[in-house]
């Protein structure tokens, strides 16, 4: 079984997790400026990452999101159109995929907002890759692995 944590955004990550060894690859939401120099999703990146290995049994889980008071309508409508490309990748590779809100996932392993306190625990329940999580700005990283590890404890 493979399971997938996505923290959708453009700093945030996609996680790679085989529960059965424990073992995760983690990889950095892909970007890539557009022509306007804006930085935009890398599609292709995107897919190459959702892309399933073989016939093996998958499932993703990936952070609800929705729009947020103060935040302009064009970074809300990239935001959302980030968050369709996505789900739509998962469609295409047919694997099943599940949204949870950050507040379920969050209360299930007792953690707030606090992101440097998700990247503790993703060092601590991931000692073998601590390293991944080690920067201020790793959080995505770490809140992907988490969504994924909190998968594998409710299924």
């Amino acid at each position: 079984m493979l399971i997938y944590g996505i923290d959708p955004g453009y700093t945030g990550a996609i996680t790679l997790y085989w529960p059965k060894t424990n073992d995760i690859e983690v990889y950095d939401m892909p970007t890539m400026p557009s022509a306007k120099g804006k930085t935009v999703l890398n599609m292709h990146g995107i897919l190459e990452i959702l892309q399933p290995e073989g016939d093996g049994a998958r499932v993703a889980f990936m952070e609800q999101v929705g729009a947020m008071r103060g935040q302009g309508v064009s970074s809300m409508f990239r935001f959302g159109e980030q968050f369709g490309a996505l789900q739509m990748a998962l469609a295409a590779n047919e694997t099943p995929m599940y949204l949870v809100t950050p507040q379920k996932w969050k209360k299930h392993f007792g953690l707030t907002r606090d992101k440097g306190v998700s990247r503790g625990l993703a060092m601590q329940r991931f000692p073998k890759y601590a390293d991944q999580f080690k920067r201020v700005k790793d959080d995505g990283r770490a809140e992907a692995t988490l969504i994924a590890l909190y998968g594998k404890e409710v299924m």
